[in-house]
């Protein structure tokens, strides 16, 4: 096969990130026929874990549909993958204090100084050689304008769905390299404020943001002690220890686990799209206008969460487990009775950390995108309960990670995700919706006492860590989080596809459903 020629070229802003010359390797390569053109797309990266993203083509445009990162890069620019940690304060910081604690984070995690730049289409992540961020502050009256104009109702959930949907990255032309890490914070009418950290998903999952706000708890006081003394803040920043970068997911799964013929690829391929076809989902409300994403809250407490928990370690399932099935017995509850089918099958996408299986293992606190995801058809029969659904959902999911699903299929489905980008048409009602529900493998738990001490200097009173969905993605994602033994689950989905008093009832009949059934 002949291709166009490939001009190498050396990244001179950067030379962190420059192109080695020697040691590339080959992290994933798609061939396809999309009417009388064929397209190859491949990503490679260096041996010292820097990516480069690259697509090539022939006899049409470059569209490179493997890699994690690089399909997290085309998913941020139509609205899914903006990553939010928004953290609601007694008071608000000191800006100088606050802007020192971010840049030695970004310092102890060195992707989070990553740029973002499009060269013909492809994404490419540089380093940048010191810490830039800045911390951008909104005043009180600027605040209110931005609340004037949301029907969320309390502040907080409003500048959260505000900062949900500020996406700094979308386009895929982006000549000067971009930052991906912004803080910004909002004054509050009433004394108090939100500090929103907003990240690019592709440097930042969900594991990734939990790692930011704890780091965040403790270098605040920190800071706040050696200000105390002459040189002192100065002196602890120069001294923050820098972590590594790791490599890319695909350059970290174990080979023996990741094993898939070349003609069982096209067959998982046919096998999803083919599968689509009969997937029920919730009514669309507007399939035409432009989307944004909301959420709805659903928070127990104390007594209702330690007995759903209760009754899942009974039954041996995961709370994720517990909160799909109760979304997938809403659904089909919300039927007319008449026109309800006794069985219906929905897409599930079930996100998995692969830290601790990766090779070598990563830990929690190694920034980066290192979750996979599993794609699972879930039957919901109206005649059994919350249980049964979640026991074969269980089932189901269990059987898919002993056979590695979550590492071999890993590279079909991000293609999928570009394909469903590329032509929404494929989708029902041109939605770019490809499952129902988006539910990570387990919760966030946030019960360390001696972390939660360190809250009371930055003056911390509430936080929500989530992502955006209103480009491809779920109709509804859950973002499960234990907070001293209550649980507090952000549910997102896209709006106006999906209005608000629509999901606000899905959640409350899914609340209603857990609290009976545990």
């Amino acid at each position: 096969m002949v291709g166009p020629k490939v001009d190498w070229q050396r990244k001179k802003d950067h030379p962190t990130r420059a192109f080695p010359s020697l040691n590339w390797k080959l992290r994933s390569l798609n061939l396809e026929f999309i009417g009388q053109h064929f397209f190859c797309s491949l990503v490679i990266s260096p041996s010292s874990g820097k990516r480069i993203f690259f697509g090539v083509s022939q006899n049409g445009p470059g569209e490179a549909g493997g890699g994690t990162e690089y399909s997290w890069c085309r998913a941020v620019t139509g609205g899914t993958g903006i990553t939010v940690m928004a953290i609601l304060l007694s008071r608000p910081p000191e800006p100088a204090r606050l802007e020192n604690t971010l840049r030695r984070i970004q310092s102890r995690h060195p992707l989070l100084l990553a740029r973002l730049q499009w060269t013909d289409r492809n994404p490419t992540l540089s380093l940048s050689p010191t810490p830039y961020l800045s911390v951008e502050v909104i005043d009180s009256g600027a605040t209110s304008g931005v609340l004037q104009s949301s029907d969320a109702g309390d502040p907080f959930h409003a500048l959260l769905e505000h900062e949900l949907n500020r996406n700094s990255w979308p386009e895929t032309r982006i000549e000067t390299p971009a930052a991906l890490f912004f803080a910004t914070v909002y004054q509050l009418p009433d004394s108090r404020a939100m500090l929103a950290l907003r990240l690019h998903t592709a440097v930042c999952d969900r594991v990734s943001a939990v790692a930011i706000l704890c780091d965040l708890r403790r270098m605040y006081g920190q800071e706040a002690a050696a200000s105390e003394t002459a040189g002192g803040g100065e002196e602890k920043n120069g001294n923050e220890e820098a972590g590594e970068v790791p490599g890319a997911i695909e350059e970290m799964v174990p080979q023996e686990k990741a094993r898939k013929p070349f003609w069982a690829h096209g067959v998982d391929l046919l096998g999803y799209s083919l599968g689509s076809m009969r997937f029920s989902n919730l009514d669309f409300h507007d399939t035409t206008s432009a989307r944004a994403t909301r959420m709805v809250r659903l928070q127990m407490d104390r007594d209702d969460t330690h007995r759903l928990l209760e009754a899942c370690r009974e039954r041996g399932v995961k709370l994720g487990i517990a909160l799909a099935a109760a979304a997938l017995k809403a659904a089909n509850n919300s039927k007319e009775e008449g026109s309800r089918p006794q069985s219906e099958n929905y897409a599930v996408v079930t996100i998995v950390d692969c830290r601790p299986i990766l090779a070598p293992p990563l830990q929690a606190d190694d920034t980066g995108f290192y979750h996979s995801a599993i794609l699972n058809t879930q039957s919901v029969n109206s005649q059994e309960d919350v249980w049964e659904t979640a026991k074969r959902y269980f089932d189901s999911l269990s059987n898919a990670m002993r056979c590695n699903k979550h590492f071999t299929d890993m590279g079909d489905l991000n293609f999928l995700m570009c394909k469903a980008i590329d032509y929404p048409p494929a989708t029902p009602y041109s939605s770019m919706r490809t499952s129902f529900i988006g539910i990570f493998e387990s919760p966030i738990i946030d019960d360390d006492d001696s972390v939660n001490e360190s809250c009371s200097e930055i003056g911390l009173e509430d936080y929500v860590g989530c992502s955006s969905v209103h480009g491809v993605g779920p109709s509804i994602a859950f973002f499960d989080t234990i907070k001293g033994g209550r649980l507090d689950c952000a549910c997102l989905y896209p709006w106006p596809l999906h209005s608000r008093e629509q999901m606000e009832q899905l959640v409350a009949n899914m609340k209603t459903l857990l609290i009976a059934s545990a």
